[in-house]
């Protein structure tokens, strides 16, 4: 052992990061393992666009952190430099109406935005399929986080418009790809049957990593992410074990290794120590909610904060306390409720009251004071 005291000490402008883009929430990875058949599927399912037929449809299934966003951008990004394909990706946790995602269509397809206003969606969707035609271009779009659009009650248009295009417009070719991590949700069985007879998609699931396959994956994030040394095997292999108790999640362990490093950091060190992993994971472990949180929204956050304020309670009685903080009525309220217990943030457990018949008991599934802290 040296006996230089600064040994393993970072300097002001060094770093235990190599790429700290590695570990961010957009950054695709060059190699893609564990998920070969989900791919040929995928591939399958697009091949006609190729040859300017429309793509097959497709419903891309699995837990959160499962790799479905990744498979389908690695896949978009090999048609965009190989094909003449028109592939787009909209975020429906964003964009969770049918007239957002059409006018996100639209900005990727003409590369600009559409008018804020007075434009109604005819013209808009007809503007759209009217550039397809014209370009004799085939469009892939995939929709991220589908689920959302069930949420809005958007779905069932949304698709049917998409579906439909050819009909609208002939020449038009539209393929879908619906992209869910609600495990409690039946994409087909939640559309008008007007959409079912037309969907019929390809299905493909993406289970959850293995504590194996989640070490390979980080193992590779950390050899692209960390200078040589600075995470060793016991690091590494205590967070593939509490990924793993996050449902396999990768986002919680990709969080926890960027926070890990950070944490050395503050300490000035060279490498990651187990001390580092433990005081990040009570933060990474929130991964879950810290999306969900950021894709709600002003009231339906307001009621998530009465609810941690609150400790939960009787339907009734928290809509007491959250009607002081808008002036939306009981119904807009129950919806936000419906949303908030299919996002699983919220449980909304019907009850029986003496002399009141039924009503719902309502408790948020996440610490309280983590729930205050990301708002």
């Amino acid at each position: 052992m040296s006996d230089d005291p600064e040994e393993g000490i970072l300097s002001w402008d060094e770093s235990v990061f190599r790429d700290e883009h590695v570990f961010e929430i957009d950054y695709v990875p060059e190699t893609f393992h564990h998920r070969e058949s989900q791919m040929e599927t995928l591939k399958y399912a697009l091949r006609p666009a190729v040859r300017g037929s429309r793509p097959l449809n497709v419903i891309a299934r699995g837990p959160p952190g499962t790799g479905k966003t990744t498979a389908v951008q690695k896949l978009f990004s090999e048609l965009r430099a190989q094909t003449d394909v028109n592939v787009a990706r909209v975020n429906c946790q964003v964009d969770s109406t049918r007239y957002s995602v059409f006018s996100r269509l639209f900005e990727h397809v003409f590369e600009y935005e559409p008018p804020a206003s007075g434009i109604s969606f005819k013209k808009l969707f007809g503007q759209i399929t009217d550039r397809l035609v014209e370009e004799d271009e085939v469009l892939a779009v995939a929709l991220d986080d589908v689920n959302y659009l069930f949420y809005e009650s958007e779905a069932s248009e949304t698709l049917y418009s998409l579906l439909r295009a050819h009909e609208a417009h002939s020449g038009a070719k539209i393929g879908v790809i619906c992209i869910s991590s609600d495990m409690d949700l039946d994409v087909i069985e939640e559309l008008d049957t007007r959409v079912q007879s037309v969907f019929r998609p390809e299905e493909v699931y993406f289970n959850k990593y293995g504590e194996s396959e989640i070490a390979d994956i980080l193992a590779e994030r950390v050899e692209r992410g960390f200078h040589e040394g600075a995470v060793d095997t016991m690091v590494l292999d205590r967070v593939s074990e509490l990924t793993a108790e996050q449902g396999g999640d990768l986002r919680v362990g990709i969080d926890l290794l960027r926070r890990a490093g950070m944490n050395a950091e503050m300490r000035a060190s060279r490498t990651v120590e187990a001390q580092d992993v433990e005081e990040a994971y009570d933060k990474s472990k929130y991964v879950h909610l810290s999306r969900h949180l950021r894709g709600l929204s002003d009231s339906e956050q307001a009621l998530v904060e009465v609810l941690a304020e609150e400790g939960g309670g009787r339907a009734g009685d928290i809509y007491e306390v959250f009607a002081e903080h808008t002036d939306l009525g009981y119904t807009r309220y129950s919806e936000i409720i419906n949303k908030l217990d299919q996002l699983d943030i919220v449980d909304a457990e019907y009850v029986s009251v003496d002399g009141r018949g039924r009503s719902r008991d309502l408790t948020l599934n996440y610490d309280a004071d983590a729930v205050l802290e990301r708002l």
